[in-house]
C-alpha cells in the first residue's frame, strides 16, 4: 500500500555544521503481545532494508547529488542517516528555508512510500 512513511516511523533530525543528520526509528505498538513484537520486528527489518543511501535521495530530491550515509542501529529498531553538505557551511551561511534542518525528519515522515500490506495496520 501507498502510505507515508510516517505511518509507523518516527524520526528526530537536526544539524551537524553542513551536514544534515537524520534518525528513522519504529514506532512501539505499546504493551507487547507476541503479535505486536513479531510486527515490529518486520517492521524493523523493512526499514533497515528499506533506507539505503539511494532511497534517501529519492525520498529527499534535495540530497539527489549528496554523499549519504545510512548507519543501521538494529538494537534500537532504526538507522541514522547523514546527509553531507545539505546545510552548506552550516546554519549561519544556509540559504535553505530550513537552515537546522529541525523539519527534515517530518519532511521524510511526510513522504509516501510503498508498505507491504502486512505490516501496515494501525499506526
Amino acid at each position: 500500500m501507498k502510505a507515508p512513511l510516517g505511518w509507523f516511523v518516527h524520526a528526530r533530525s537536526g544539524d551537524k555544521g553542513g551536514d544534515a543528520n537524520l534518525g528513522l526509528w519504529v514506532a512501539h505498538d505499546g504493551v507487547p503481545t507476541d503479535t505486536t513484537a513479531e510486527r515490529y520486528d518486520a517492521r524493523v527489518a523493512w526499514l533497515l532494508d528499506l533506507v539505503t543511501p539511494d532511497f534517501v535521495r529519492t525520498l529527499l530530491p534535495e540530497a539527489a547529488a549528496l554523499e549519504v550515509e545510512v548507519f543501521a542501529l538494529p538494537n534500537l529498531g532504526g538507522v541514522n542517516v547523514v546527509l553531507h553538505g545539505l546545510l552548506g557551511q552550516g546554519v549561519a551561511a544556509s540559504t535553505r528555508f530550513d537552515p537546522q534542518a529541525k523539519g527534515l525528519g517530518e519532511w521524510a515522515r511526510s513522504r509516501y512510500v510503498e508498505i507491504p500490506e502486512d505490516l501496515g495496520g494501525t499506526p
